[in-house]
C-alpha cells in the first residue's frame, strides 16, 4: 500500500519534507516551507516554498503565494507566483493574478484574474534576436506599379 512505486507518494515529493496544515487550522502571517506543503485549513498572509504547495478542497487562502508547483482544489484569493506550474483541479476557485510558465485548469475549476506566462521573456528574446534590415523578399507594389506605368508612357 505504501510502496515506493505509489504514484501519489511520488507526486507529493517522495523523500522530501512534507508539511500539513489540517482542517480547522487558522493561520495569519508569513510562512516559509521547504519541500511539499498541503493546506486544508485557512491561511491569511504569505506562503513561500520552492517545492510543491497542495491546496485541499476545504482550504481557503487569502494573500500571496510563491511556490515551485501549485496544485489547488480549494479557494485562493490573492497573487500566485509559481516557478514551474499551476494546476487548478475541480472545484478550485482562484481569484487573483498568476505568474507561471505553465498552467492547467480542469473543467469545473474557476479562475478570475490575469495570467502572465512569460510574455516578458518572449519580448526579450525577440528584441535580442538579430533584426534584418534588408528586405530582399519583401515587395512594395506601389514602386512596382510606378515602374510599370512609366514604361507604358
Amino acid at each position: 500500500m505504501w510502496s515506493s512505486n505509489d504514484k501519489k507518494s511520488n507526486a507529493l515529493g517522495g523523500d522530501e519534507n512534507f508539511t500539513f496544515l489540517g482542517k480547522g487550522v487558522d493561520f495569519k502571517g508569513i510562512v516559509h516551507f521547504e519541500g511539499t506543503v498541503r493546506i486544508d485549513g485557512r491561511l491569511e498572509g504569505e506562503i513561500h516554498t520552492k517545492g510543491t504547495l497542495v491546496v485541499g478542497e476545504l482550504a481557503t487562502i487569502k494573500g500571496i503565494i510563491s511556490a515551485g508547483v501549485l496544485v489547488s482544489s480549494g479557494k485562493i484569493n490573492g497573487t500566485v507566483t509559481a516557478s514551474e506550474r499551476v494546476q487548478l483541479v475541480k472545484p478550485a476557485v482562484l481569484i487573483g493574478d498568476i505568474r507561471t510558465p505553465a498552467i492547467t485548469i480542469e473543467d469545473g475549476a474557476h479562475f478570475h484574474g490575469m495570467c502572465d506566462m512569460g510574455a516578458d521573456r518572449w519580448e526579450e528574446e525577440q528584441s535580442a534576436a538579430p533584426q534584418e534590415d534588408d528586405h530582399e523578399n519583401v515587395h512594395d507594389l506601389s514602386i512596382h506599379r510606378s515602374k510599370v506605368r512609366a514604361q507604358d508612357l
